[in-house]
């Protein structure tokens, strides 16, 4: 395995940080936004505390199973949790999410998503390929609200 890599992408939301937070801290909410690429649906089990867990299982031409631990937890400001992937090159490899929300005037937020401790390979381009997909419904679903 190379070096560790990160992703970092940013998004201005048209909703305020308390919409976007709920977001995140909803099994179904979650269920309609983590479908990257060519994944129909997932089906989302979380226990939304510091040190719960979740599990998500995407369905694609096969289930996709990710799971992780909610790290920490500021309401409406920031999110963080461990991501173990299938697609990382290494069994049970924990990589780490990290979500920062702030007030973008006028009732939207300016999110901020790292993804960092990825091994620098083909995971990191079809994670990063990924959250972008996953920002992109989360903005849809936050404008159809």
């Amino acid at each position: 395995m190379t070096g560790r890599a990160a992703i970092e992408l940013e998004r201005v939301l048209p909703a305020p940080p308390e919409a976007v937070f709920a977001v995140w801290s909803s099994a179904e909410s979650l269920a309609a936004i983590l479908c990257p690429g060519e994944i129909q649906r997932a089906e989302v089990e979380l226990d939304f505390r510091v040190g719960g867990r979740f599990r998500v299982v995407m369905q694609g031409e096969r289930p996709y199973v990710h799971t992780g631990q909610y790290l920490e937890i500021e309401p409406s400001e920031r999110l963080v949790f461990s991501w173990v992937s299938e697609f990382l090159p290494e069994p049970e490899q924990r990589t780490r999410v990290s979500l920062t929300l702030q007030a973008a005037g006028a009732g939207r937020t300016r999110l901020r998503l790292v993804h960092d401790e990825l091994p620098d390979t083909d995971a990191y381009d079809g994670h990063r390929s990924g959250w972008v997909d996953v920002l992109d419904h989360l903005e849809a679903r936050l404008k159809a609200r």
